[in-house]
């Protein structure tokens, strides 16, 4: 099988009825038109074995997660997602392989009404890249730099379940117990939060999503923002089955450094809270504020960019000295 046929076999869809699409799978590009008044988000996610993912994990969930990153980065932005292109490189052609590997990915595609419309494959060692695009309203964007002083800072759902999962997972140990499954699924099967990113724009100023650790990630915001942060420990969302099989110490160092929870973390100002309960009530994720927005600690940009030196930590509302691990860097690993 020759890489054309693999297109066609596996990944080529009949012409979607998608009204912007102008040209999809089989040309040089693919041909999209975008709303007068939108702005069209792109982001680019790989993922390498090995380096993202184990030699064990099953081709559908490789397929579902290279998809829901992509995704969770168009949900911290407020966009619509709205199309793909994916560059697959494999050591070899393995039939079995590729038709789980494409039915997970199309299904996931068809969930969050996505198209494919179009990419690559080489040969090599595998991995999966995947460009994904959405639209949103010009000047809605959620973005890092928006943060304000006096800003609340906001979780989604629950942390530190994936990097729990994924111990497990490295350990080699079988999911038996209903919390065990929940954290090991937690990491192969992230939700990108998708309805709660557009259900941000207006009353939200800046987002990220938490792929490399909450401590990492927020510290972008705030290196963006040039603003420092408050973070109450006791206030971290944890979810019952990490607290079961962890003690709280742990369970805090996973939330706070674990990475690839893919839950979103944003700012609101504060007269916005009874806006965000309203429509919270429609959208089935919870959002618990952990800390705010501060000025730049004194002397603190000179000596350090991001990360828990323009952080404060509280416990119960009451300042204490603490030290976490940053969050996942693909160069300092």
């Amino acid at each position: 099988m020759g890489e054309f046929d693999l297109i066609k076999n596996y990944f080529e869809q009949p012409q979607t009825d998608d009204d912007f699409v102008q040209l999809s799978i089989g040309d040089d590009c693919a041909l999209v038109s975008v709303p007068e008044n939108g702005w069209l988000a792109i982001t680019t996610d790989t993922m390498v074995e090995n380096t993202h993912f184990l030699p064990s994990i099953s081709p559908q969930d490789l397929a579902y997660k290279a998809l829901a990153t992509n995704l969770s980065d168009l949900a911290a932005m407020g966009a619509k997602p709205k199309w793909i292109s994916l560059a697959l490189t494999l050591p070899n052609i393995d039939e079995n392989w590729l038709a789980a590997f494409s039915q997970s990915l199309l299904q996931t595609l068809k969930d969050y009404n996505v198209t494919l419309i179009g990419g690559d494959t080489t040969k090599g060692g595998l991995s999966v890249t995947i460009t994904a695009q959405g639209l949103l309203e010009k000047g809605n964007a959620l973005c890092r730099h928006q943060a304000k002083v006096g800003d609340l800072i906001y979780v989604s759902c629950t942390l530190g379940d994936s990097a729990a999962g994924l111990q497990q997972i490295l350990a080699g140990k079988k999911a038996l117990s209903f919390e065990e499954k929940f954290l090991q699924q937690r990491h192969l099967r992230p939700t990108p939060r998708l309805a709660l990113g557009q259900g941000l724009i207006g009353i939200a100023n800046a987002a990220i999503d938490l792929s490399d650790g909450l401590i990492s990630d927020l510290g972008h915001i705030l290196q963006r923002s040039r603003c420092a942060a408050e973070i109450d420990l006791s206030a971290l969302p944890l979810s019952a089955s990490l607290l079961t099989l962890h003690d709280r110490t742990q369970a805090e160092q996973f939330a706070l450094s674990g990475g690839e929870d893919y839950e979103l973390c944003f700012t609101l100002p504060p007269e916005n809270q009874p806006l965000l309960e309203a429509r919270l009530k429609n959208l089935d994720v919870s959002c618990t504020c952990i800390g705010r927005i501060v000025p730049a600690f004194e002397g603190k940009w000179e000596k350090e960019k991001c990360g828990q030196f323009s952080i404060r930590f509280l416990r119960n509302g009451e300042p204490i000295d603490y030290s976490a691990k940053l969050g996942f860097d693909h160069f300092k690993e």
